[in-house]
């Protein structure tokens, strides 16, 4: 277990807190707080929220982006943290992009884990303790309790909703809403859900992919499966060892996917040198690979993608289906970025397809816009 422990300074300082193993358990616990010689209560916390600034979290299985009112985003960073194995507990070593750095590098007594699978925490400690961290830079300050709203996939249970909130106030939130995920990307994106029109988003993330149907501010239809950029980086992983008896990692097949991957021919063809270890001779050895090849790898995940999007079209209903064929389909999110994706969906769908201007922000910013409008806050956040 891991726990915070106060510093006591001269009074009317605020404390500095650490973090110190207490136990194996490897939970994350604010410890008391102290503002000028008295302890943090019920008043304290209604002090430090009046200053501090709201803020919209897109909780991303491969990146976290923090929204702050009146500033833009300030944080995106991956939602990776590094752990050390230590004799009276596990200790987080770092967070986000330098945690980042360590995935597939880290000792026997380390590891670099990412407490989000899916689009739904898989490790509540570790997700409570990366989002204290993010949250903590983001407002400047421990001691701020911001007000926070928090994307979420559709469908998501109520267990799942329960541990997002959790979380959230495990790291000093001093309110939680949740938004859908499609909702927030499409305010992201400019659309304009509250009118009675029908408009589309698909959101292709790292853990999942959402094709939803908006109108009057809330879903009137949506898709969701379990397939994004991580099942594309495995299905990299995956070609390469069977092509070319070659092991790669997950930071690599990512690499890859940046760099060569695509969703339909292009040219001129890309290509790029790929290294790994070669799993008959046990010895480092480099490849090169090309876009085609990577686009025949990428052919399963792809075609998944494609198949949600036209199912979600097939249920819409007439009258919203005329506007979205005049107003087209919007792509959001890091997975939406692939070489041809937005070709490939215009082709198999016949409606116009377009990228999000900022695809990766569009959720955070979507959500920070919610919460600059009460009125719509109230409208388009989950229970």
């Amino acid at each position: 277990m891991l726990r915070r422990q106060p510093l006591l300074l001269q009074p009317h300082q605020a404390t500095v807190t650490d973090l110190v193993p207490t136990s194996p358990s490897g939970s994350f616990h604010p410890a008391p707080r102290y503002l000028g010689g008295l302890s943090a209560g019920p008043l304290l916390d209604r002090i430090t929220g009046w200053f501090a600034p709201d803020v919209a979290v897109d909780l991303g299985t491969a990146r976290t982006s923090v929204f702050v009112r009146n500033r833009g985003i300030v944080v995106s960073e991956p939602s990776v943290l590094a752990v050390r194995r230590e004799g009276a507990g596990p200790r987080v070593v770092a967070v986000g992009q330098q945690a980042h750095q360590m995935l597939g590098r880290t000792p026997g007594n380390m590891m670099a884990v990412r407490p989000l699978h899916e689009g739904v925490i898989a490790d509540f400690d570790a997700t409570a303790e990366m989002l204290r961290h993010f949250l903590q830079l983001a407002v400047g300050s421990s001691w701020m309790r911001p007000r926070v709203i928090i994307a979420v996939p559709v469908g998501i249970t109520e267990v799942e909703k329960r541990a997002v909130r959790e979380a959230a106030e495990g790291a000093r939130a001093r309110e939680v809403h949740l938004i859908e995920e499609p909702i927030a990307a499409a305010i992201g994106a400019g659309l304009p859900i509250t009118e009675p029109a029908g408009c589309m988003l698909v959101d292709v993330g790292a853990g999942t992919t959402e094709a939803a149907i908006i109108s009057l501010g809330g879903i009137v239809h949506s898709r969701s499966v379990r397939v994004g950029g991580e099942r594309m980086d495995q299905a990299i992983i995956s070609h390469l060892k069977r092509r070319h008896s070659l092991l790669i990692g997950e930071r690599t097949a990512e690499e890859v996917k940046l760099q060569v991957g695509a969703a339909a021919p292009v040219t001129p063809s890309l290509s790029m040198s790929v290294k790994g270890r070669d799993l008959v001779a046990g010895v480092p050895r480099m490849v090169q690979v090309t876009s085609d090849e990577i686009r025949e790898a990428l052919q399963e995940p792809v075609n998944v993608i494609v198949e949600t999007v036209r199912n979600a079209l097939e249920r819409t209903p007439p009258e919203l289906a005329a506007d979205i064929a005049e107003r087209g389909i919007c792509l959001t999110g890091g997975g939406a970025q692939l070489r041809m994706l937005d070709r490939v969906l215009a082709q198999d769908t016949g409606v116009a397809v377009r990228l999000a201007e900022d695809p990766v922000g569009a959720v955070a910013v979507g959500g920070g816009k919610a919460l600059e409008h009460m009125d719509m806050l109230s409208r388009v956040t989950l229970a």
